[in-house]
């Protein structure tokens, strides 16, 4: 169960000079992220990640007659067809993780609110002539290639392995950019943050920094065991062992081997980050007194299962300053207070218009007559 320190290439993320001075002082600000839809999400990181399920057929009069309405939106209607296809991927995915039918249903019901969120918006669009131009587009799906590391030609080869035209999936980042000039026209103008509220946000997030010390880049995989993980600790090191061989064998990287077998946030392939010495657990501290950059830990047994380390970077701390921190809590505030103010918004929106939901979609829908599951 124990067997020697393995080093592996250092593959320690470049570090890169910003508004925070370094990389690290950016990931203890934290990662500031924007508000955005489901589809959204989507269409940025599932190609990369296969998510992206069937593509959302544009409605038709006739098929309102065999397919049924789900909702009437002001003069505009969304289909039952329209709020399977976009929720079906998402139902498949949380089935498979035991999702109960509550939890499904209010996705469903989610789905709904999304499209009806999206045919207000399309109205407000039209009147304030707000519509996307195609060179937008084209910029928006050029930097989404980039993003994920892809050519045109590969994101467009993705986009029909997924089951949508090209067609179809620029129709999808139109709506983005149009929700998202709606949301500037709107919202953000009238969002101001005001340097007091800055101040008391690093006050709360890193008044009791640390002054001093080293910090460790980590990966960890951790493979649970007990009732809720339906092993125990003999079979859960035997597989974190299996793991840890593979990886000092470079037969392979630890993020794919942390994305296959570790029982902790399986999407982030087991990177930890930087971590101060001083504020790691025991369990981890021991093994890492003597590691290099590269090594990969024994397994480790603890109360909680088996774990392993790999030990990616050493440096010293730098507390992080106002001055650093000042811009990026200053638009975290602002995404904040812009999202509140955009539900505000859209909640004045429904009042002004005509919105109900029909048939199957009531409140008092059972989960199965949208599904056809018991």
């Amino acid at each position: 169960m124990t067997s020697p320190q393995v080093r592996t290439a250092n593959t320690a993320p470049a570090r890169r000079r910003s508004a925070l001075g370094s990389s690290s002082l950016r990931s203890r600000v934290g990662r500031l992220l924007f508000w955005t839809s489901l589809w959204a999400v989507w269409i940025a990181i599932g190609l990369a990640l296969g998510l992206l399920g069937a593509p959302v057929s544009p409605a038709r009069a006739d098929a309102a007659l065999i397919d049924g309405i789900a909702a009437q939106v002001g003069t505009e209607i969304v289909l039952i067809s329209e709020v399977q296809e976009l929720a079906k991927p998402i139902e498949d995915r949380m089935r498979a993780q035991g999702a109960s039918e509550d939890d499904v249903r209010n996705m469903y019901r989610d789905a709904l609110e999304r499209l009806i969120e999206s045919k207000l918006i399309e109205g407000v669009v039209k009147r304030l002539e707000l519509e996307a131009t195609d060179q937008e587009i084209d910029n928006a799906i050029y930097g989404i290639a980039q993003d994920n590391g892809l050519t045109i030609e590969q994101l467009q080869a993705s986009v029909r392995s997924h089951g949508l035209s090209v067609t179809e999936y620029r129709e999808k980042i139109r709506g983005e950019i149009e929700r998202s000039k709606v949301l500037n026209a709107m919202v953000r103008s009238r969002v101001r943050v005001e340097p007091e509220e800055v101040q008391a946000l690093f006050d709360k997030r890193f008044g009791d920094q640390r002054d001093e010390g080293e910090e460790v880049y980590l990966r960890h995989i951790l493979v649970g065991a007990g009732p809720s993980a339906m092993r125990d600790i003999d079979t859960a090191c035997a597989i974190a062992k299996e793991a840890r061989d593979k990886i000092a064998g470079g037969e392979i990287a630890f993020g794919d081997m942390a994305q296959r077998v570790t029982d902790m946030s399986p999407e982030k392939r087991g990177e930890l980050g930087w971590l101060h010495v001083a504020d790691m657990a025991g369990w981890m501290k021991t093994p890492l007194e003597t590691m290099e950059p590269g090594d990969v830990s024994p397994v480790i047994p603890t109360a909680f299962g088996c774990n392993v380390i790999q030990l990616v970077e050493r440096r010293g701390y730098e507390p992080v300053t106002f001055e650093a921190a000042e811009e990026a809590l200053t638009g975290e505030l602002q995404r904040q207070k812009t999202d509140a103010a955009y539900l505000e918004w859209l909640e004045t929106l429904r009042s002004q218009t005509y919105v109900a939901r029909h048939g199957i979609f009531n409140e008092a829908v059972r989960i199965e007559q949208i599904t056809g599951q018991p």
